[in-house]
């Protein structure tokens, strides 16, 4: 019997005045003080002896009764109910019970409306009983919840099959067993068995009630299933209404499809039904295929079935029993083989997305044959005796298989392992035995077991070659297909998602970590450990990056692009930064598909770290990184065929984040849109920086250096455990007021997001320095703690050194090879003792300053040129590029977003070179002018007189 919530007794309570149904019984109160005084009804009572307190909504019996309580009390007692009919009587009335009326000393408690009329016939009842089931469960939370639990959420189900839930209030409403009409409608309920003959109570009293109807809307047959919790030992948990069985389940399936799905029970029927296969039907348990199924079979042309029974002893030998009935009726049979032990609702729920894991069982279900013939070898149960099981062998990659019998023969498998993903099944076989003869007999070949006409051609080859029955092999192939696939999913669990335990900490490790997250240096300790484990310089970004892979517990977690040159020691920031991190909360990879993100439903990323140590083998898989970062999840929606009834269908795949996104490129161009939702770091790519990693690789190769290996496993250990111990908690941010945030282009709106969750991720780390608060607003509590000034102030100066050089227009590279320029300009303009507008230079020239590789000064010259920080002019074919760097033409104080600089041209001939003019001699000192081809001059462009002219060299 479903419990009654407690909201509702407590409103029930609250809201009716218990004095008004005491008055409505003719009992007079008068008032003294603060509770009225009257006569109690419930015993002999000459001098007033009931109290009640209308403030409280109580009533007591001070006298020979010494009863009282609460207003559904009184209801209990004056009407001789029971604490549930109360409740129920009282609720249908609120919020108005009683009107008022002259103090008469009867009940004006109305009964309840039955449920079914008291002329109905007994066709019309069982209707009327799935109706008023159908709307029980509507407001059953607890049958709703169950129905979520076995995975049946599919909208249209509920309406579509008249989903009800017994839960003892039918008794309620029907008329006392004292009166005419309720004594005849109690009569027809026990005789259609709704009602139990012995007791009187609901029979179907706890369980999700599915009704069962023909072809004419007609109720035949009700189908229970026990959800309620704490039954009694041995009390079973499916019930039908007492009788034959009548009717077949979902019977319009059969007349839209001649392939049809059998399943064993209801439950199992309405998983496929869900998951998009609506050919489906259901027997009455193991052993009730009826004659009405056998009857509506025949009468709908039935050609296929897909028989979809438990993996369990009795499933499979039932499944056996009822392949033979069939195919001897000419419908070919198939069975639908789940993980040993397991049905269609335990495999749709524990391997998701559910149509598409039941799409491939249906695709690779085992034929059992199209019809039943004489002096053919007969159908073998899938799980007979003992004898009967075939002996799997596996050495390395090889599996052997021998199939039992007089004539046994035995199968050789390779290369199963080499096979990625479910439903994709290449592999070599071999199948050996003995013909009629006594010879030895072979045959082999490679195929994919996974379609169907590899598998025939290939057990009528074999057939041929052993001189053995084709169908006999064609089930020997089945045999070995399922016990290959039961293998293949072990393996690819084991390697593709290899179980992680759960950290489980000493008292020690737990000690040492929270006193870790307690330092009031928390992160000056965290950078120090960093140096300790070999990472040299990179303070900010190790730092930002260290605050972003904590983030993962945010809703909206930073995401990261290290971007450097090759060598430069990106990737190595990264790892240093992952190996702090719990293996379990992060997924590395080395290149994604396009699709790849799309399809990871069965990994949970919530939480986690989702890295790429090359940005360019993640490219194709941008767009869904933008939105997994952007949205926190990712839905796609994709279109294949289904397997049983070749229609084309839509499935759903989805990918709940937040998920932290920590990628390294060494792309000068990377995707737009992705670095605006992410911190773009750049390595140091100073002299000073190498040769502060050189000095700590010699280093490492000492004595000091081998301890120092040994000490950061326990330094990595420790920040492993540590994070382990930080958990989701919402952040608020107080201390950051008013302050302003740049706003002069639409991108800052993003970066200040950045901002703010950086503010939160320095709060997150310091939960433990930190007290959780609590709040409560209607009923619902929340968990916060508050960042303080010095997060905001950490925030402020980590995101100045990083997100201020974002906005220049000029990428990070590119910036620095211009001060590499002005910087070459300056010195050797003073060297020539020439003007530093005046000065030329080719790109060896600059090779040489920098010692830049020539492909990566390329990209970023070219993308000065197009952002007129340089002026060039190239010769003919094979010439020399010269370049021209003016402090006034490219903005000498570094042009940001929204500075104002020359327009496009500025100052030059657009026409084509100016008039000619000397060239002064400090411009030939430079040793470029003349290029040793006088018939092709190169078109430089120098500032004389304050202006600049063209012209040819």
């Amino acid at each position: 019997m479903a419990r009654i919530p407690d909201e509702v007794i407590e409103r029930i309570k609250q809201e009716l005045a218990v004095e008004r149904l005491i008055a409505a019984r003719g009992i007079e109160l008068k008032r003294h003080g603060a509770d009225l005084f009257g006569l109690c009804p419930f015993h002999d009572d000459h001098n007033p002896s009931l109290i009640v307190t209308p403030a409280k909504s109580v009533w007591r019996c001070a006298g020979k009764c010494n009863m009282g309580g609460s207003v559904i009390d009184w209801v209990m007692r004056a009407e001789g109910v029971s604490f549930r009919h109360a409740v129920e009587l009282l609720r249908a009335q609120h919020p108005a019970l009683f009107e008022s009326a002259p103090a008469v000393k009867v009940s004006t408690v109305r009964r309840l409306e039955a449920p079914i009329e008291r002329d109905a016939n007994d066709a019309a009842t069982l209707e009327q009983i799935a109706g008023f089931y159908h709307d029980t469960l509507k407001q059953s939370p607890e049958a709703l919840k169950y129905l979520e639990r076995r995975g049946l959420t599919d909208p249209e189900m509920v309406d579509r099959f008249r989903l009800g839930f017994a839960n003892r209030t039918l008794g309620l409403r029907l008329p006392p067993k004292n009166r005419k009409a309720g004594a005849e409608m109690r009569a027809r309920l026990e005789k259609l068995g709704v009602l139990r003959e012995s007791s009187g109570h609901e029979h179907m009293n706890g369980s999700l009630v599915i009704p069962i109807f023909n072809r004419a809307g007609e109720v035949v047959q009700m189908y229970g299933r026990k959800i309620t919790a704490s039954l009694t030992k041995g009390t079973p948990l499916h019930l039908y209404l007492p009788g034959p069985h009548r009717g077949v389940w979902n019977e319009e399936a059969l007349e839209a499809s001649k392939e049809i799905i059998l399943c064993e029970a209801l439950i199992d029927a309405l998983t496929f039904w869900c998951a998009g296969h609506r050919n489906v039907t259901s027997s009455y348990g193991v052993n009730g295929f009826t004659d009405d199924h056998r009857e509506a079979f025949r009468g709908y042309g039935v050609k296929r079935v897909y028989i979809a029974y438990d993996r369990d002893e009795a499933g499979d030998k039932a499944a056996a029993t009822l392949a033979e009935e069939l195919m001897a009726a000419g419908i070919e049979c198939f069975r639908v083989l789940f993980p040993k032990g397991m049905d269609a609702n335990e495999y749709a729920r524990t391997t998701q997305p559910a149509a598409k894991s039941l799409g491939v069982l249906l695709n690779g279900a085992q034929w059992l044959g199209k019809a039943a013939k004489e002096k053919t070898e007969p159908v073998l149960p899938l799980a007979a005796a003992p004898s009967s099981e075939p002996e799997v062998k596996i050495e390395g990659e090889e599996i052997g298989v021998t199939m039992p019998g007089p004539n046994p023969r035995h199968w050789r498998v390779r290369g199963l392992y080499k096979n990625t993903s479910l439903g994709t099944m290449k592999v070599n076989v071999r199948v050996s035995g003995r013909n009629t003869r006594g010879e030895d007999v072979y045959h082999g070949d490679t195929l994919d077991l996974e379609l169907a006409r590899h598998r025939g051609m290939f057990a009528k080859q074999a057939a041929h070659e052993l001189g053995a029955k084709e169908d006999a092999v064609q089930r020997e192939v089945g045999r070995v297909w399922s016990l290959l696939e039961d293998l293949q999913r072990e393996h690819l669990k084991k390697v593709l998602e290899p179980p992680r335990e759960e950290a489980t900490l000493s008292e020690v490790e737990k000690e040492a970590a929270l006193d870790l997250l307690r330092d009031p240096k928390l992160l000056s300790r965290v950078l120090e450990d960093f140096e300790r484990c070999g990472v040299v310089g990179e303070e900010t970004n190790k730092t930002i990056s260290y605050l972003a892979a904590v983030s993962r517990l945010l809703d909206k977690p930073l995401a990261i692009v290290v971007q450097s040159s090759s060598s430069a020691g990106k990737s190595s920031l990264m790892e240093a930064v992952l190996d702090f991190m719990p293996q379990e909360q992060r997924e590395e990879y080395s290149a994604m598909t396009g699709q790849a993100l799309f399809y990871m439903g069965q990994k949970n990323l919530k939480h986690k770290i989702l890295a790429v140590s090359e940005e360019e083998g993640a490219s194709r898989a941008a767009y869904a990184l933008k939105l997994l970062q952007s949205e926190g999840v990712l839905r796609i929606a994709s279109t294949g065929k289904d397997p049983v009834t070749g229609k084309l269908v839509t499935h759903e795949y989805t990918v709940e984040g937040p998920v932290m996104i920590f990628l390294t490129t060494t792309a000068q161009e990377v995707d737009e849109e992705l670095l605006n939702r992410s911190i773009l770091l750049t390595v140091n790519e100073e002299r000073e920086q190498t040769r502060a990693i050189h000095r700590r690789q010699r280093e490492s190769r000492t004595l000091e250096g081998l301890w120092a290996r040994r000490a950061r496993e326990r330094i990595v250990k420790l920040h492993r455990n540590a994070q382990t111990l930080l958990r989701p908690i919402a952040v608020v941010n107080n201390a950051m007021g008013d302050e302003t945030f740049p706003d002069h282009a639409t991108r800052t709106r993003r970066d200040h997001m950045k901002l703010l969750t950086l503010i939160e991720a320095i709060a997150l780390l310091h939960q433990y320095q930190r007290r959780i608060k609590t709040e409560t607003r209607e009923g619902e509590t929340l968990e916060y703690i508050e960042a303080t000034a010095e997060d905001v102030k950490l925030a402020r100066e980590l995101t100045a050194r990083v997100l201020a050089p974002a906005l220049d227009e000029l990428p990070p590279q590119t910036r620095r090879l211009l001060a590499l320029i002005e910087q070459m300009v300056k010195e050797e303009s003073e060297r020539l003792e020439i003007e530093a507008a005046d000065y030329r230079f080719t790109r060896r020239m600059l090779r040489e300053h920098t010692r830049w590789g020539d492909t990566q000064l390329r990209v970023h010259l070219r993308r000065l040129e197009e952002m007129e920080y340089l002026a060039v002019r190239r010769g003919g074919p094979g010439q020399t590029f010269v370049y021209h760097y003016d402090a006034n033409l490219a903005g000498a104080e570094g042009n940001c977003a929204g500075d104002a600089r020359p327009p496009r041209g500025a100052g030059l001939d657009e026409e084509g070179p100016a008039e000619s003019a000397a060239w002064p001699d400090s411009v030939r000192s430079a040793g470029i002018t003349d290029t040793g081809r006088e018939t092709s001059p190169v078109v430089v462009t120098v500032k004389v007189n304050g202006a600049l002219h063209a012209g040819a060299v």
